[in-house]
């Protein structure tokens, strides 16, 4: 099994040579080759690359006209001879030891091989607080918007192996930093393995984090919401919606005006009638190919979906009416966020 480690770089060139040896030392015994794809560095990081192949199997790439970290790996794995492929960073925050752990995992059967901060064993290595939060925040909003990562406790890694046949045929078109995310939205996968990694500290060179990185993520998540079907799913949910309040005031006006009922008795029946005819609608449209539950749970989960956004509806109103906000906006905001609470108790606990 021959491994290709793609290494994406910009100004990283004080690290290189104490990368390159970690790397030969904890890859003996394995047929390797390291990839350096870099943007043209103004520490011309490429062509001390290149002086260091005399020592390491390494094939330096310098980039002119394209710019990017993610575009520099995909541009390594149309390099790469391997069997298996690592993604890399070049700044030492990336332990190079674990990578035979890394190809373990896929040699025993892994298609995708996480190094993972957040799983036991891993960790983040002195971390401003703000810097865990975004990390941690960027995860979950993820998670939620992609279901299909929602096992995945670190999507967002950096440092990862897998099989060439897991991008093999597939268009990766990521922006900004997180290509793993975007890999197990369209690869070629079953089994996704997470190794325990400690996020160390970066010796040299500067970070990349910056407020337009985190620009750059919500729009990749955007985009694979989109590729994915998620955004389609939002708007039929929403569709549904509409049509739910149309069978409540046509129920309750009937009730009211043909049986007589009174105004407050009548907006049960006319309000549970809604609900079923929004989770008849959302079963056979909205989530007609997510239908792993038994209809009756589906059906009682529905409700407590219904039951959970009135209730963060209600709070949320009464809380933002006794600090003095207008009734109006209050109920608005209470409608808004009681929508997202409903559709992904929905997404992710009846039709999940």
């Amino acid at each position: 099994m021959r491994v290709s480690i793609v290494i994406p770089t910009y100004n990283e060139r004080d690290n290189l040579e104490e990368l390159f040896e970690r790397i030969s030392n904890a890859m003996k015994g394995y047929d390797y080759e390291i990839i350096v794809v870099d943007d043209d560095s103004p520490d011309r990081t490429w062509e001390f690359a290149q002086k260091l192949s005399e020592r390491y199997p390494v094939k330096a790439i310098r980039r002119m006209d394209e710019k990017g970290l993610s575009s520099a790996v995909i541009r390594g794995f149309k390099e790469a001879s391997g069997d298996v492929f690592v993604v890399m960073d070049a700044d030492l925050q990336h332990p190079p030891e674990k990578i035979p752990e890394l190809v373990e995992a896929i040699e025993k059967g892994a298609d995708i091989a996480i190094a993972s901060r957040y799983i036991p064993g891993g960790a983040v290595k002195n971390w401003y607080w703000y810097r865990k939060l975004i990390s941690k925040g960027a995860i979950m909003i993820g998670r939620l918007a992609l279901p299909k990562i929602r096992d995945v406790k670190d999507p967002v890694s950096g440092f990862f192996a897998i099989k060439m046949g897991v991008v093999d045929g597939i268009e990766l078109n990521p922006i900004g930093f997180k290509i793993l995310m975007e890999i197990l939205i369209k690869g070629h996968y079953n089994k996704v393995v997470e190794v325990p990694f400690t996020f160390g500290l970066r010796k040299a060179g500067e970070s990349k984090l910056s407020g337009k990185t985190m620009v750059k993520y919500l729009k990749h998540v955007y985009r694979l919401m989109h590729w994915e079907g998620e955004l389609d799913r939002i708007i039929k949910f929403t569709l549904v919606g509409l049509s739910g309040v149309f069978v409540n005031e046509g129920f309750l006006w009937a009730f009211v005006n043909f049986l007589g009922w009174g105004k407050i008795l009548a907006n049960i029946p006319a309000t549970e009638l809604a609900i079923l005819n929004n989770f008849t609608w959302n079963d056979l449209w909205t989530f007609k190919d997510l239908k792993r539950k038994p209809p009756w749970r589906r059906l009682l989960d529905y409700h407590i979906a219904a039951l959970t956004g009135a209730l963060v509806q209600w709070v949320l109103y009464a809380g933002l009416v006794s600090l003095d906000f207008n009734y109006l906006i209050s109920n608005l905001i209470g409608i808004v966020v009681s929508f997202v609470v409903r559709f992904l108790f929905n997404r992710h606990v009846t039709w999940g």
